[in-house]
């Protein structure tokens, strides 16, 4: 991981995070409005919002991106952080970038005294998933969901 500096996104960072933002939508073959881009921006900023952004820097170049959020939970007096989206640059890949973007997630959550770290990946990101089971461990539950339009 030498060479791979992580840090919290800064408003100036905008155009690297759209950049990168794009590619992990792209990367699962996906899309959203202009908007849901400039929402989620603000959000990142906004410090009272539970959920936070940093970006991964190689040799100067902005390489990776990492999301999450703070929820509670039903099962620990300490919160959960859900690393919600990582997602690092082709260019970079194989450099310790997506290990130092998920160190940073597990040292934010433990400095707000989360209880755990958790995130899910698709079935088919099994290039990723030889990452996860290096630092964390599987926890055997698949997820099921049911979508509703928003208000």
């Amino acid at each position: 991981m030498s060479g791979v500096t992580v840090r919290a996104i800064a408003p100036a960072d905008v155009d690297d995070w759209h950049r990168l933002w794009g590619g992990y939508l792209e990367f699962y073959r996906t899309t959203l409005p202009d908007e849901m881009f400039r929402l989620t921006w603000q959000r990142l900023l906004d410090p009272s919002e539970p959920m936070w952004g940093a970006l991964a820097v190689v040799d100067g170049d902005t390489a990776g991106l990492v999301h999450y959020l703070e929820h509670r939970s039903c099962w620990t007096s300490g919160n959960y952080m859900y690393l919600q989206d990582l997602f690092v640059d082709e260019a970079a890949r194989s450099r310790g970038v997506g290990r130092a973007l998920i160190e940073h997630v597990y040292a934010e959550a433990a400095a707000r005294g989360c209880s755990r770290v958790w995130w899910l990946t698709h079935e088919t990101n099994t290039t990723a998933a030889h990452l996860y089971e290096k630092v964390a461990e599987r926890s055997g539950f698949t997820q099921y969901r049911h979508l509703l339009a928003p208000r």
